[in-house]
């Protein structure tokens, strides 16, 4: 057999409820919900449990509450003796793989992306910035129409997906032309997302320079599982880069097709996608369609992926 990953949704995979079957029925998993309360100093099972989904969608509650959620669901495999050999995360589920890595604690990790979500949400004025999906394009295609669109203002990659499928972000109208020149292009699809800042372009390095401040007095110790990052998509070699990978993740694009295509040459041949949603097994599948891809959000999704591994 080859070797097995543990990936990490980020935001956008939340809703309520989520992780409450596993933290139900697991104490490893439950405690991982205390400490979080502990940690932010408010009722983090009330906030993921019995709050609506406008609740969850405030980015400073959403990265804490998805990160609780995904870390939860790693304990129930880590206790069935499920090994990862390398791990990666999404954007915000990067913090999710640290933590799963032993280079960051949890109590860490839940404070720091909680500050993280309240500072991206702050660095741009709402309706000032956006972001948008170009379906059916290649990456050469996405970034010469980044370019033209340049003219009417800040417009980048911010997430290379999988193949066909990259989001851009940036000043609204530059993002708006950016969209216009997409589908003239022959883009599938080019459609404005609904969120509430343009993650992932340089309009967000204000929030990179406060969570900087941050992460001054969090202790970042040895990976003892490798970590593929987003901003190279690359192994990280050294947990003295973490910082400043972290903090550079805040503005620069994310690589998470690279970090799957780096995985698979490492030799990893089965993903598991923990925490909330299936959104990364989709991206994975269309990488590459060899490999097997497996996810635990749930009971059911738990017993599927401990048989599928154990046959």
């Amino acid at each position: 057999m080859g070797k097995i990953a543990f990936v990490f949704p980020g935001q956008g995979a939340q809703y309520v409820g989520m992780g409450r079957e596993i933290a139900g029925s697991f104490e490893g998993a439950a405690r991982i919900f205390d400490e979080a309360t502990e940690a932010l100093g408010f009722d983090v099972r009330k906030m993921l449990f019995e709050s609506d989904d406008e609740t969850l969608k405030i980015t400073e509650n959403t990265q804490p509450a998805i990160l609780t959620a995904s870390i939860a669901c790693a304990r129930p495999l880590i206790e069935a003796g499920i090994k990862a050999d390398f791990t990666a995360g999404l954007s915000l589920g990067e913090y999710s793989a640290h933590v799963l890595s032993g280079s960051v604690t949890f109590k860490d990790a839940v404070r720091l992306v909680r500050k993280r979500g309240k500072y991206m949400q702050e660095a741009v004025p709402l309706g000032a910035g956006t972001m948008a999906a170009i379906l059916g394009l290649s990456r050469e295609d996405v970034l010469e129409v980044c370019k033209a669109a340049g003219a009417h203002g800040v417009v980048e990659a911010a997430n290379f997906n999988c193949p066909g499928q990259i989001v851009i972000a940036g000043e609204t109208a530059a993002i708006n032309e950016a969209v216009r020149l997409a589908t003239e292009k022959g883009a599938k699809r080019a459609m404005l997302l609904n969120v509430s800042a343009p993650f992932h372009c340089s309009l967000l390095k204000p929030a990179g320079e406060k969570l900087a401040k941050e992460l001054e007095g969090v202790e970042i110790k040895e990976m003892n599982i490798p970590v593929v990052t987003n901003v190279t998509g690359k192994i990280i070699e050294s947990h003295d880069q973490i910082k400043e990978l972290l903090i550079n993740q805040v503005s620069r694009s994310v690589l998470w097709e690279d970090c799957v295509r780096t995985l698979i040459q490492n030799g990893v041949d089965t993903f598991i996608e923990v925490g909330p949603g299936k959104v990364l097994s989709g991206f994975i599948k269309k990488i590459d369609k060899e490999v097997k891809v497996l996810n635990v959000e749930d009971i059911a999704s738990l017993n599927n992926t401990v048989a599928a591994l154990k046959a």
